[in-house]
């Protein structure tokens, strides 16, 4: 595909044909990651992560010895209910 710098008010953009967004499943309003390498622009799309932070990521950082246990926090304290 061939694609035209071209001039947006102060800025300078391309346009993407709808057909080549969905390519790479890329929607409007999606964000993506522009590098350089070497005289080449790399546009690759920002991996979703719903909130700050990725589960799969924070899991893989637990020990491998985890195991989970049950905490006594005290007495209830107001109008909880249990």
């Amino acid at each position: 595909m061939v694609a035209k710098v071209q001039k947006w008010g102060n800025s300078q953009g391309l346009r993407f044909p709808k057909a080549l967004l969905e390519e790479v499943q890329v929607n409007v309003g999606d964000e993506v990651r522009v590098s350089v390498r070497g005289r080449k622009i790399i546009i690759e799309p920002v991996e979703k992560v719903r909130g700050k932070y990725n589960l799969k990521d924070l899991v893989s950082r637990m020990p491998k010895n985890y195991r989970v246990k049950e905490v006594e926090w005290g007495a209830p304290v107001g109008k909880e209910e249990w």
